[in-house]
């Protein structure tokens, strides 16, 4: 982390939301998505997110959660303003992937299968990171098993093709369930463990909704302590039908199943859309991410359409307006 950082989430941890997570965060340098993203896992890289953290909480109360992920066969990527393109081992910001198979998420790249002794020091690394999240004072761990990701490929049989992690669903689920208790004996008791799922692959004979029940019921067996519904990201052919709530009906499924919270996301932009998730049962919570980068003052204007209030730090009470007076009270 570095100044950029200070800077992105200090605007959204004064956005009024209840919780501010930060994102795929990997847990070795070879589980990064990109050369540029945020890790986790060596003295240098908690120091460096110690100090903005240090800054955050200076000037806001927010909880602060952190996405624990190893991107898998989808890692040694460009960043995204730059094309996002895979790259090669031979290209200097590129590095070798890994994943539970040798099957490529693009050519470019072609994943070395996972042996046991790798596994294992993945666990090991969830673990690490674990701790080190817990000396730096964060709340929640989200454990990233969707979007494609390293767990994600495990779950779904179009990227696990392997032989006792793979095949039947229970076998698919076992490394996925293998880090999420790594992770929940790593990380105090007295605070969440969540886990991020894609409720489906939307590509035939991949991974689904059914599924994700099955593996969202097993993770509230090990105590788990929030699951949070995505979709996609395991494979190019996917087609996937975007439009306003579009992933809620995951949601839905997941939390008819589960006695745990459920969060929904996608497309998610209007206030009284997500008032009417929450309302209607379809969801516990509502995960913004695109939207409020947009607007980092969402919750502000919810707060206001809706008729709550939000807190905020003391300088900007001044700008409370005249037909909103109880909306912005001091943390």
């Amino acid at each position: 982390m570095n100044d950029w950082h200070l800077i992105h989430l200090g605007q959204l941890a004064m956005s009024g939301a209840a919780l501010l997570i930060i994102e795929a965060t990997a847990v070795v340098a070879d589980g990064r998505i990109t050369h540029a993203d945020v890790g986790l896992y060596n003295d240098k890289t908690e120091s460096a997110m110690g100090r903005v953290l240090e800054s955050v909480r200076r000037w806001s109360k927010m909880p602060l959660g952190i996405q624990l992920s190893h991107a898998g066969r989808k890692a040694s990527t460009e960043v995204p303003w730059k094309g996002g393109e895979q790259l090669p081992p031979a290209n200097p910001l590129g590095w070798q992937t890994i994943g539970p198979s040798d099957i490529p998420f693009r050519p470019e790249n072609i994943p070395l299968a996972l042996d046991r002794h790798g596994m294992h020091d993945i666990r090991q690394a969830f673990a690490c990171a674990a701790k080190r999240a817990d000396r730096l004072g964060l709340d929640l761990i989200q454990v990233h098993a969707a979007h494609g990701y390293l767990l994600h490929q495990f779950l779904s049989s179009l990227s696990n093709q392997t032989d006792d992690y793979g095949g039947s669903l229970e076998n698919r689920m076992r490394f996925p369930l293998e880090v999420f208790e790594t992770v929940r004996q790593a990380f105090p008791a007295k605070k969440p463990v969540s886990v991020r799922v894609s409720g489906t692959d939307w590509i035939p004979g991949g991974w689904d909704i059914d599924q994700t029940v099955m593996f969202a019921g097993a993770l509230e067996r090990l105590g788990c302590d929030a699951i949070h519904v995505s979709s996609g990201g395991n494979g190019l052919q996917q087609k996937i039908p975007v439009g306003p709530s579009y992933q809620v009906p995951l949601a839905r499924a997941v939390k008819a199943a589960v006695g745990v919270p459920v969060v929904a996301v996608g497309l998610i932009t209007g206030f009284e859309q997500a008032e009417a998730i929450v309302q209607t049962g379809d969801a516990d919570l509502i995960g913004l991410a695109r939207t409020i980068l947009y607007d980092a003052r969402w919750p502000w204007h919810a707060a206001a359409r809706l008729g709550a209030s939000v807190q905020v730090p003391s300088q900007y009470l001044r700008c409370q307006p005249e037909r909103f007076p109880n909306l912005l009270v001091s943390e």
